[in-house]
């Protein structure tokens, strides 16, 4: 699959994760970019070079780092893309926009555990030993000592309150939506355009910490179902993509984080955790002419890892 140079991809989150990834397969693909991400100074030695990268290979490749939750910042993005476009019309828009609270609801309370002290003693040898030997084997990445390892630890201090759902639910949900309708109403969006999302397994599952998130992607995933059927008319088609459980700074953040990769690991029919990588070759696969009868659905791509009941 191939697309031409006049065909855009604007990229919401596109310095790293899935909207780099992402970046990266649809200019493989022949798309230009407009890319809006956020970055401190510091993170930006690791990002522009990716970025030259890009251009590089010949890509054209429009860049801000801005903020893509302030109105005014958007109107300034598509004004400036307006003027590069040429002809050229908005293919695809991707949502990866990674900002929420990841705090507990209240203090945890964690469960009584004794396994270390059991098997210590059952070896003659002290329990701090035991346990000192699993966290040593889980940082390393070993997934089947999760059940011996330290718990995670969280914040005892700070907790969710309304405020912080608000912001998480706009900067990971709602948000999509002014883009969808600014692109639309200045005429950017292609006559066959894709929007996408991206939503989690914390849809359906609740992990500590995770609470605004969660119901950021289900906020999203609502809204992805309004777009698509009232953006329809218009050859607008939007879709939401469920990945599997993925080293992302996104994911870094969550608290217990180890512990939500180690349980994928071992769940996943084939071993291994869910890349950028697979996420955009989807994405990519979307985006072709092919795909146009695929419309409000939310799509999984996680090698099966969601549908397993087993561990290994």
């Amino acid at each position: 699959m191939s697309f031409s140079s006049d065909q855009w991809a604007v990229i919401l989150g596109g310095s790293s994760g899935f909207g780099l990834a992402t970046a990266q397969r649809l200019a493989a693909q022949g798309m230009s970019l407009c890319v809006v991400h956020r970055d401190r100074r510091a993170a930006l030695k690791h990002v522009e070079p990716e970025f030259e990268k890009l251009r590089a290979a010949g890509t054209k490749l429009l860049n801000f780092n801005v903020d893509a939750l302030d109105a005014e910042r958007r109107q300034g993005v598509l004004e400036a893309l307006e003027g590069e476009l040429d002809g050229g019309r908005v293919r695809v828009l991707l949502h990866s926009v990674a900002f929420g609270n990841l705090k507990l609801l209240v203090p945890d309370t964690p469960r009584p555990r004794n396994t270390a002290e059991q098997l210590a003693e059952r070896l003659g040898v002290e329990a701090s030993d035991v346990q000192q030997a699993a966290d040593d084997l889980f940082q390393s990445g070993d997934a089947h000592a999760q059940g011996l390892a330290s718990p995670p630890l969280y914040s005892d201090k700070h907790f969710l309150d309304e405020d912080d759902f608000s912001r998480t639910i706009h900067a990971m949900g709602t948000s999509l939506l002014g883009w969808v309708q600014d692109l639309h109403a200045r005429g950017l969006f292609a006559a066959d355009a894709r929007v996408f999302g991206l939503t989690s397994e914390g849809n359906e599952v609740a992990w500590k910490g995770y609470a605004a998130v969660a119901a950021a992607k289900v906020a999203l995933e609502s809204l992805s179902r309004s777009i698509a059927l009232e953006f329809a008319p218009f050859g607008i088609r939007c879709n939401v993509i469920q990945a599997g459980i993925t080293e992302t700074p996104a994911l870094a953040a969550i608290p217990g984080s180890d512990h939500i990769k180690a349980n994928a690991l071992l769940r996943n029919p084939s071993g291994r955790l869910t890349t950028p990588q697979d996420v955009a070759n989807v994405i990519g696969l979307l985006a072709s002419d092919e795909a146009a009868w695929i419309n409000g659905e939310v799509i999984r791509v996680d090698g099966g890892e969601h549908i397993s009941g087993t561990t290994s």
